[in-house]
């Protein structure tokens, strides 16, 4: 099943997929596919890694970048394709059909672009926007403190105003990309005498100048994915300030708007592969005809048909000129469950086999033990569960805050 989005978008997508077969370098064919994570032993990070490694990639980006492909939902004022949500969506469903790298910034396009766009000044755009867009400035996001989580207004790190310069101390967690990244988008406290919302400003920082330090947090898989941050004393001109002093939280809410809004459409496509690959490890291990094994698999086709019906419903709703809501914690905490307990199904068809770690150097795992470690967190990042399930409940279901008392 799909939805009918009209003769222009399906001309577009029809241009599109005529683009990318004539111009995609054949070396890079199924380098980001699902098969190229089995074969680096389950990392996906390294499946892509190992396409944006290679010689073919930086024509594939500079065609992509001839094309405004990159940052490719940005205002074509600022270099971006100008490309509204379907047209976005059109294009990573292609490029995901190619097995093709789409050539992103990071946070960088996803996170601070828009922002800066949102709330930046002229100047600031001018400077900061063409950089993101080049992929010189490469970014990591500073907000999570140690006892500033899902109450991201009570962080403590400082930001002490000297001269014409922003002097930044104090620590953050749970860094994604940090090793990666050569700046930060940072929440500091300028002004502790207002109330916490008030007091908060939105920093761009050198991750790589004097006063700041990182250190790689290990994972359950045996990656270091996420870093904690420590600022001594680290400084950036008043000019990196977005949206202006202890005007930190609106522009917050901006970057964690785009965040939570952005895997509703096409999150479901590395599911579906997921199932088929699942499907087929059931029959090697000759678990298929295993009524359990087949109630299990038809559990998780109908669970990602869900999924797939869902991010159609939000097209739609694109499509139509409405901006998903507070839905779309509906979408993350339906994926993130599934996520989890997909994993514990795979283990259970592969048996005694999930138990045992393929022998290397480093901590090598499958696949499929690979995918049951990391759903364990996923319902934990970008949004706990929890907080997910209080949003669907007081803002799409309308229930009061607190209990009343009679």
């Amino acid at each position: 099943m799909e939805i009918d989005l009209g003769p222009e978008i399906a001309r577009f997508r029809a241009e599109l997929r005529d683009w990318i077969a004539a111009e995609a370098p054949d070396e890079l064919a199924g380098l980001a596919d699902w098969n190229m994570h089995v074969a680096t032993g389950g990392n996906l990070s390294a499946g892509l890694q190992a396409a944006t490694d290679h010689p073919a990639y930086r024509e594939w980006e500079a065609k992509l970048a001839a094309r405004r492909l990159i940052c490719a939902g940005w205002p074509e004022e600022y270099g971006g394709g100008g490309l509204d949500p379907v047209r976005q969506t059109v294009v990573k469903q292609e490029f995901f059909r190619a097995g093709l790298p789409a050539v992103t910034r990071g946070g960088g396009e996803s996170l601070v672009g828009p922002s800066v766009i949102a709330h930046g000044t002229p100047e600031q755009k001018a400077y900061f926007l063409p950089r993101i867009l080049s992929g010189a400035h490469r970014y990591c996001q500073g907000f999570s403190e140690p006892d500033a989580g899902s109450d991201l207004a009570g962080l403590q790190t400082r930001g002490v105003i000297d001269g014409d310069e922003i002097v930044i101390t104090g620590q953050k967690v749970w860094t994604s990309g940090a090793a990666r990244a050569n700046m930060i988008f940072i929440l500091v406290r300028t002004d502790p005498t207002v109330p916490k919302h008030n007091g908060i400003s939105y920093v761009l920082l050198d991750f790589t100048g004097p006063g700041v330090e990182y250190r790689p947090i290990k994972q359950l898989t045996g990656a270091a994915e996420f870093a904690e941050d420590f600022f001594d004393g680290a400084r950036a001109p008043l000019f990196n300030v977005i949206g202006g002093l202890n005007n930190g939280w609106r522009v917050a809410m901006t970057t964690l708007g785009y965040e939570r809004g952005s895997r509703a459409t096409t999150g479901y496509l590395g599911f579906e592969r997921e199932f088929w690959a699942l499907a087929e490890t059931a029959r090697k291990t000759g678990r298929s005809a295993d009524p359990l094994v087949r109630q299990q698999l038809a559990w998780a086709y109908t669970q990602v048909q869900l999924m797939k019906f869902s991010g159609l419903r939000t097209l739609a709703q694109l499509a139509a000129g409405r901006a998903p809501g507070p839905e779309a914690s509906i979408d993350k905490l339906f994926w993130s469950e599934y996520f989890k307990r997909l994993g514990e199904v795979a283990a259970g068809i592969e048996g005694t086999q999930a138990l045992i770690r393929p022998e290397g150097d480093g901590y090598p795992l499958t696949f499929w033990q690979d995918n049951f470690l990391a759903g364990r967190p996923a319902s934990i990042y970008a949004g706990s569960n929890e907080i997910q399930r209080n949003i669907i409940g007081e803002r799409v279901l309308g229930l009061p805050k607190e209990p009343r008392v009679i």
